[in-house]
């Protein structure tokens, strides 16, 4: 196996394409490897890590494109010509129009446009958003890895300028009924959803629409907003904004735990408003309402989703039993042994620590790279003892791949990994649709479930699989069809990932 490296002068190309485009490249014939990235500082240096050498790249710079390659004597050819008729076909979808060069001629070309989205390197993002914020424009930064001290400057910038600034690392949000990142499709209506959580305004939003509410604004954050270095000012803003917002009727804020003394300022803040609000902070202890101030909080993001919907006066629709059926508990238990173990893999962050805290509560002692501290912390850079949930969509997971929402494949690559462990029998996973997202997740998952099984078969034990869908039927990859996808197969499917993760404790509790 040879290693080959090309590099192609100022051609700048998006990051997510590239890494769309890099697993596409992995699968050709001849191919045993293939990274398709700009000659950033971090690449660079990622690719060296992974053996890739030569004057090319030691020399690329960020305006560059690098293409790395490993595999047999022609495959740095094969995958020349893959990547151009890729990156001409993804042109083809997009536009026949010549696109601005620059953010300058973007705001020019786009005078009704007010709102900035920036999806680059996060050591270039900083300086787009504010150059977005002089222009006047709110923005949103998808861009992760940007520095602490840039978010508490650019935030204390867009307050100063009365713009939102959402991000960095801010996945999902809806303004105006256009979804933004990874956002579903979901329909107007009079909840406004303020989130420091990307997965987890996808998973309320997404059950507020099967409920048959409706979103009018759904905010994001960034995930280190309610951080004590940054002090929730954009959920603030956000509340704010809501609270004045004529179509919004029901407010509700989602964020993981946050500091305790940032906590009390957004609650002092939903407190002022005249709206009736909804509150989950995933993984924080459960709190009696605040009647005085309106404030309800919920047990889950689904329950989020319910009381906003009660809030709202939408007519109630059935969600799902709030405890696991007894039969279905029990014959799923019936086909395991006493000892069994459990690995959560999951897409999306939120999704993740919802589950973690209500195994945890289910009296569950789980390792996990969502923990911050603590004995039962782990990064899950090497396989893990005892129960297990992994958030594989952190850094150390991503780095130089595409997230797993977008190629779900890196889920099934991991799950092969932890079949090594002969106690592993009951799975837990999130299925996460949307804008953005792989157009068939739930399939990419049968695959790498029949593998496990295959593997537990030749032990003579069996696996019990159990999944939630993060969506609606009105997504590109439809909600309906993948639920059938995976009960094809087998797949146990609740109604939601508080439900997933409910029935996975009691299995587990049943089975001793």
């Amino acid at each position: 196996m040879a290693a080959f490296v090309l590099v192609r002068k100022d051609s700048y190309h998006d990051s997510v394409l590239l890494m769309r485009i890099s697993e596409a490249l992995r699968h050709l014939p001849g191919v045993d490897d293939a990274v398709v990235a700009m000659g950033t500082p971090q690449n660079r240096d990622l690719l060296e890590a992974q053996s890739y050498r030569g004057p090319g790249l030691a020399a690329a710079g960020p305006n560059d494109l690098v293409i790395a390659v490993k595999g047999d004597a022609g495959a740095a050819k094969t995958v020349e010509v893959a990547l151009d008729e890729l990156l001409r076909s993804e042109r083809r979808d997009v536009t026949d129009e010549v696109l601005p060069a620059t953010l300058g001629a973007a705001v020019k070309a786009h005078p009704e446009a007010n709102l900035v989205l920036i999806s680059l390197p996060g050591e270039h993002a900083a300086r787009e958003a504010r150059r977005a914020l002089a222009m006047g424009t709110h923005v949103m930064i998808f861009s992760d890895n940007v520095a602490i001290e840039d978010e508490v400057a650019l935030k204390r910038e867009a307050l100063a300028r009365g713009l939102l600034l959402m991000g960095p690392d801010c996945g999902t949000a809806m303004i105006n009924g256009k979804p933004l990142g990874f956002a579903n499709a979901v329909r107007r209506g009079p909840i406004g959803v303020v989130g420091a959580a990307g997965t987890g305004i996808q998973e309320v939003t997404s059950c507020i629409h099967r409920l048959g509410g409706g979103v009018s604004q759904a905010i994001g954050t960034g995930g280190r907003d309610l951080s004590e270095a940054v002090g929730g000012v954009m959920t603030i803003f956000a509340i704010e904004a809501l609270a004045a917002d004529p179509e919004t009727q029901v407010i509700a804020v989602i964020s993981k735990t946050p500091s305790p003394e940032v906590a009390k300022k957004v609650l002092a803040a939903l407190g002022r408003t005249p709206k009736p609000c909804v509150v989950h902070f995933v993984g924080d202890q459960p709190r009696e309402a605040d009647a005085a101030r309106g404030i309800v909080f919920a047990d889950s993001l689904a329950g989020a989703a319910e009381v906003a919907c009660r809030l709202a006066g939408v007519p109630a629709r059935e969600s799902g039993p709030l405890a696991p059926d007894e039969a279905l508990v029990a014959s799923l238990a019936g086909r395991l042994w006493r000892g069994v173990k459990l690995r959560g893999l999951f897409c999306g962050g939120t999704t993740g620590q919802e589950a973690l805290a209500l195994l945890t509560r289910a009296g569950l002692e789980v390792r996990s790279n969502l923990h911050k501290h603590g004995e039962l912390r782990t990064d899950g850079t090497k396989p893990v003892a005892g129960h297990a949930v992994l958030d594989l969509g952190d850094d150390v997971f991503t780095r130089g791949r595409p997230h797993p929402m977008i190629e779900p494949v890196l889920r099934n690559e991991r799950l092969a990994v932890e079949m090594a462990d002969a106690e592993v029998g009951v799975l837990l996973f999130d299925v996460v649709l949307g804008y953005g997202a792989h157009p068939d997740p739930a399939g990419v998952l049968v695959a790498g479930v029949e593998a496990a099984r295959a593997t537990a078969g030749r032990r003579r034990r069996e696996i019990v699989a159990i999944a939630s869908v993060t969506g609606t039927p009105d997504d590109p990859q439809n909600s309906h069809a993948q639920v059938r996808t995976l009960a094809a197969a087998g797949i146990v499917v609740a109604s939601d990932n508080r439900q997933a993760a409910s029935l996975a404790a009691a299995v587990l509790r049943r089975a001793g």
